[in-house]
């Protein structure tokens, strides 16, 4: 039996609650459960009071092997449950990827693109700065020579 801890939708239409519960993974979100650990209120504006969690029982479920979701294991971390010896129940591994940070005719083609772009906004925006010079030294002449 694959043990599982998820969150189950409870409270109405727009006002979310959720309870934090023990579930065999065949069970559907809302159907059964083992045991429930815990509440979380997203809405609640005390954050003392969105989340109510069993801590003991939840290590006691990770130690016989449960499963946290994605969002369960978030909450027990800000909870404090990855503690001591369950400190490495909630981290995996980053998976390899030895092709990231390869060189490719594609990526160097962008590349030279991209700088040749930022060459010609610069050279666009000298010009308009000079023209602008220009301009300003032309009517300060010409107010000059009025007087």
């Amino acid at each position: 039996m694959a043990v599982v801890i998820r969150m189950k939708r409870t409270g109405r239409r727009n006002r979310p609650c959720y309870r934090i519960s023990v579930a065999d993974s065949r069970f559907p979100r809302d159907g059964r459960v083992l045991e429930t650990i815990g509440l979380y209120d997203p809405i609640a504006g005390d954050k003392d009071r969105q989340v109510t969690l069993n801590v003991e029982r939840a290590q006691h479920w990770i130690s016989e092997g449960a499963t946290p979701s994605e969002t369960v294991t978030s909450i027990f971390k800000r909870q404090g449950v990855f503690t001591g010896e369950f400190a490495l129940a909630g981290k995996h591994k980053p998976r390899k990827r030895p092709g990231r940070k390869k060189t490719t005719a594609t990526g160097t083609r962008r590349a030279a693109a991209k700088a040749a772009r930022g060459e010609r906004k610069t050279a666009r925006r000298d010009g308009r700065i000079a023209a602008k010079k220009a301009e300003a030294a032309a009517a300060a002449a010409a107010e000059s020579g009025d007087e």
